[in-house]
């Protein structure tokens, strides 16, 4: 048995950033139809989109995280598969001796390798739950600096609603390019991250 930890999670909790930030300005005017091939984001634009896709493969946080996790999750794997091979040089040891053996001495033994094997499977349980616990502990961390982010950034822009656009998985059939503002929210996570590391 093996426990995998997958961040497939992760991805769903930056694809579910959808932060709706109230600007400064009350302004009520309706937005302008986007610019196609605009390079920046018109500031008067009230809706923008970031792109959750090219969010996790640029943030350094992710990727360090992502790191991280991966290294616990190997180090439990190894750890568990160890015990699993002691295990089981145990009972194959205990196979080959079992006939020579007396009937009370090989239901003791027996008894013994039941107990381990119980505990090998709590251990793997409780080994798996805490990596999903973590993850989990983990997952809010990035999501809570993501939303935080985006409310300042959205209110510093005046802009009304970010958006997440991912793939396969969004809401968003059609967003137009000049709306996108994944670039310039990666560059400032990126920043805020190397000074939150200092």
């Amino acid at each position: 048995m093996k426990t995998t930890l997958k961040l497939s999670s992760i991805a769903t909790a930056v694809a579910l950033v959808s932060v709706m930030a109230s600007c400064q300005n009350k302004d009520n005017k309706t937005a302008p139809a986007a610019k196609s091939e605009t390079a920046a984001v018109s500031t008067s634009e009230k809706i923008v989109y970031v792109n959750s896709d090219s969010l996790l493969t640029k943030y350094q946080y992710f990727k360090d995280l992502k790191v991280k996790l991966d290294a616990k999750s190997k180090t439990a794997q190894t750890d568990l598969a160890a015990k699993q091979q002691a295990f089981q040089r145990e009972v194959a040891q205990y196979q080959q001796q079992q006939n020579t053996l007396p009937a009370d001495q090989r239901a003791s033994t027996e008894e013994r390798l039941g107990r381990k094997q119980q505990e090998l499977q709590a251990y793997s349980q409780n080994a798996g739950a805490a990596l999903q616990n973590e993850q989990a502990t983990e997952n809010e961390k990035l999501y809570d600096k993501v939303a935080q982010y985006l409310k300042t950034y959205a209110k510093g822009k005046g802009y009304k609603m970010v958006l997440t656009y991912s793939k396969g998985n969004s809401a968003i059939l059609f967003a137009d390019e000049a709306l996108d503002v994944t670039s310039e929210v990666i560059v400032g996570l990126n920043e805020a991250y190397k000074a939150d590391k200092k």
